[in-house]
């Protein structure tokens, strides 16, 4: 398997963009079925060997013990119970609309009884119509969305290296079905003031200050892969210091920084992963010295906190 093999956007975005409404379903059916946690760390997917799964949800609710996963090599989305049930069906062929009834339908075969509060999609521009009639988006290629799972599996253990530097409070390597990036978040443990009229997802995801690292495979906003990383609030200052590889740069989203290496820079270099951990240091380490974090003793070399090791 070729290391960050190509994923343009352009190439696959019909597909990207019914498989983004296939994931909020399921993620939406895992915010209502399982246990809330602090910044959302309940809701998003965790990669598997085949695809990525909302982990074990239910009990609590009064369901079964329950998983759905999405199988990118067969290319099934898979409802599991503890108790044996099992429900299976192909993602190819589908529309949002049908995707929305046979998950639903699934469910329902392994015993599970939930109800997503609002079956919308969440914060995609200009899509306001419900997952029950959207036959809009309806393409699904195979090739691209395995190439998709391929890059976001190596994207995953390049964080899961990255995070081991850090011994304070880290978020697991999550892929949000909210933006469809994967990302890990160090935090401190100052609170972040915030208005009332703030949106509560935002409240909740940063209470707390904030640097988070992660990738995205582009949007209308910005149409093309990319490594990225941000601190939040960002520190006076911050957009002045300088990124490694010289190609990374800081650019304005929501009139915060934000640091951007583009994959196709980084698949043709020398050192790809060299090039892309550097990079997550480099604005860490600008963050976390402009915020006034602790940044020696935070450190964790080799994700080793044994002093004798």
């Amino acid at each position: 398997m070729q290391l960050f093999p190509s994923i343009p956007l352009a190439d696959w975005k019909d597909s990207k963009e019914t498989l983004h409404r296939f994931a909020q379903i399921v993620g939406k059916v895992r915010l209502a079925a399982g246990v809330r946690r602090n910044h959302w760390w309940n809701v998003p997917y965790h990669l598997t060997g085949r695809g990525i799964t909302t982990r074990p949800m239910g009990l609590v609710d009064g369901n079964p013990v329950f998983t759905v996963d999405f199988d990118f090599v067969d290319h099934r989305l898979v409802a599991q119970s503890i108790e044996g049930g099992s429900a299976a069906f192909s993602l190819l062929g589908h529309s949002v609309a049908s995707f929305y009834d046979r998950t639903f339908e699934a469910l329902d075969a392994i015993g599970v009884k939930v109800t997503i509060d609002h079956p919308h999609p969440f914060d995609i521009p200009g899509d306001g119509h419900p997952f029950s009639s959207d036959t809009a988006h309806a393409t699904y290629d195979p090739v691209w969305v395995n190439r998709y799972w391929q890059v976001l599996s190596q994207v995953n253990l390049l964080l899961e290296k990255f995070s081991s530097g850090f011994s304070g409070k880290i978020s697991p390597v999550h892929h949000f079905w909210h933006t469809f990036d994967i990302a890990v978040t160090r935090f401190s443990d100052r609170v972040v003031e915030q208005s009332p009229e703030t949106d509560p997802v935002t409240r909740e995801a940063y209470s707390r200050e904030v640097i988070s690292a992660g990738f995205w495979f582009g949007d209308d906003a910005f149409p093309e892969p990319a490594f990225y990383s941000y601190v939040a609030p960002a520190p006076e200052g911050l957009a002045d210091q300088p990124l490694r590889p010289p190609s990374a740069q800081w650019l304005e989203q929501r009139g915060s920084p934000l640091a951007v290496l583009r994959y196709d820079d980084v698949r043709t270099a020398d050192n790809p992963m060299g090039n892309v951990l550097d990079f997550y240091e480099t604005v860490y380490q600008a963050g976390a010295r402009l915020a006034g974090w602790d940044v020696e003793r935070l450190t964790c070399p080799g994700g080793i906190t044994d002093p004798y090791a």
